[in-house]
């Protein structure tokens, strides 16, 4: 099928609503999704998108690459999307190409949820200017850009207040410490066999909530901002209310042109009580040898990763290591960049690197199938990636990790339940207490979002002044 085109009206805005404001605003339309970069030096662009194109949502990548060519680049459009996919890959999803068979998360999240995007908000944090873009497809049956324009200007008269949006009753834990603490040791016993290097050991978490998933999702920015957040709701098979909320700090992937880049994370830290211990924590982090072994090991695996896809001798590390510090956690991070080769695109290289190898392992594919003996249940959104792929192959996708997944709750429209996991990597010099510790560190943010204060979970940082 030949790709169609798509007949464009960029808008400017006035700068006055802001990326909550927005997802506040539009809170309701179909397939509400932003792709949000809350935090940063320096921040870049924000997407926020509503009512996708009537198409079923991609079952693979091969679905998703037929899907994002079936429309023609949206020219004349500011920042990094020109129409294209928007949503979320889950980890269940597995490696393109190798048939690994991965339980279903308890869930039951379809493989990839999302749609193709033409009507968007682009922010440009470094101007501070944003535009509303409005594409008409060419056959399409969706009223007419004016009249679409008219009704976003309508709701933009009146910015709904931020509702209460808490976690209620019990924090249920599904896999208890004890158990945790098992399957670490049968993961370093598999290391000492030769199995593997390394595996990302996670379990999780459920509580019910109360109040819309945008506000919850708000609350979260505001303790957690974060480079890479998102937020994507949609409906379920049945009907239901679905939605994720991330606050992900990793980028699994940026692809502009030919030019390609992944920033892995591997060694963390909780945040200190006063300044002086959190000084202190953060230079023993970059002074663990444990943990730098642990980036340079998936740094390797990253590398080799992107190899597939780019040209020789392109793929480069800038600098090693880079600390990252995060209202609840410091990181050890590092850039792996290159160049693809002629006619490849960023979905080659999300298929290469899909799913991130900081939340795998080393090899990738024998750590997956240990994460999925131990774990015993399918992770579903946790370590899949959120972001977009664009007609052009322009892509970005983060790692959703520090992520709630949420539904909605049968009672009405405000109950709803939460899932979200914890994990680390496991290599054979790992120690099972302190790696059950950092797991919990890594919640800190997540729970304190849910309304919860609790010092099992470690000390959580002040976010700073709120952003737009």
């Amino acid at each position: 099928m030949e790709p169609r085109s798509v007949q464009v009206l960029v808008t400017p805005l006035s700068g006055e609503l802001s990326v909550p404001d927005w997802l506040r605003v539009l809170d309701g339309r179909p397939g509400l999704v932003a792709l949000d970069s809350a935090a940063g030096s320096p921040r870049g662009f924000s997407l926020v998108a509503f009512d996708p194109l009537s198409t079923a949502p991609p079952q693979d990548l091969d679905d998703l690459k037929t899907q994002v060519h079936s429309l023609l680049p949206m020219d004349g459009v500011p920042g990094p999307f020109q129409g294209g996919f928007i949503g979320a890959l889950t980890y269940d999803l597995g490696v393109f190409g190798d048939p690994l068979e991965l339980p279903r998360d308890p869930w039951g999240t379809a493989p990839i949820v999302g749609g193709l995007y033409t009507d968007f908000i682009v922010f440009d944090h470094v101007q501070e200017q944003s535009w509303l873009v409005l594409g008409d497809v060419e056959g399409g049956e969706r009223p007419e850009r004016s009249q679409r324009l008219s009704d976003v200007k309508a709701s933009m008269a009146s910015v709904p207040g931020v509702g209460p949006a808490c976690g209620v009753g019990e924090l249920v834990r599904h896999c208890p410490p004890k158990e945790h603490r098992r399957r670490i040791e049968a993961a370093r016993s598999l290391i000492a066999e030769g199995e593997f290097y390394q595996a990302n050991l996670a379990h999780r978490f459920t509580r019910r909530t109360r109040g819309k998933p945008v506000d919850l999702y708000l609350a979260l920015r505001a303790v957690n901002p974060a480079p890479y957040m998102g937020y994507l709701a949609w409906d379920g098979r049945d009907g239901s209310r679905q939605a994720v909320l991330s606050a992900s700090p990793e980028l699994l992937l940026e692809c502009s042109g030919q030019e390609v880049r992944t920033r892995p994370i591997k060694g963390t830290v909780g945040r200190g009580s006063d300044d002086e211990l959190d000084k202190e924590l953060a230079q023993s982090l970059l002074a663990s040898a444990k943990d730098r072994a642990e980036l340079a090991m998936i740094v390797d695996l990253e590398r080799n990763d992107l190899s597939r896809v780019c040209v020789p001798g392109s793929v480069r590390v800038p600098e090693f290591p880079i600390l990252e510090s995060y209202p609840a956690v410091h990181h050890l991070v590092a850039d792996v960049c290159g160049t693809l080769r002629p006619g490849l695109d960023g979905l080659d290289a999300l298929a290469a690197l899909f799913p991130g190898g900081s939340i795998t392992g080393a090899p990738k594919l024998r750590s997956m199938e240990a994460i999925a003996e131990l774990e015993g249940e399918g992770r579903g959104v946790f370590c899949g990636s959120m972001g977009f792929l664009d007609a052009r192959g322009h892509a970005r996708f983060n790692i959703l990790i520090r992520t709630l997944r949420w539904r909605a709750g049968e009672a009405s429209d405000s109950d709803g339940e939460v899932s979200f996991h914890v994990g680390g990597g496991i290599t054979w010099s790992s120690e099972a207490e302190r790696e059950e510790q950092e797991t919990l560190e890594k919640g800190a943010a997540l729970v304190a979002a849910l309304g919860q204060t609790d010092a099992t979970f470690g000390h959580l940082r002040p976010a700073g002044a709120p952003t737009r």
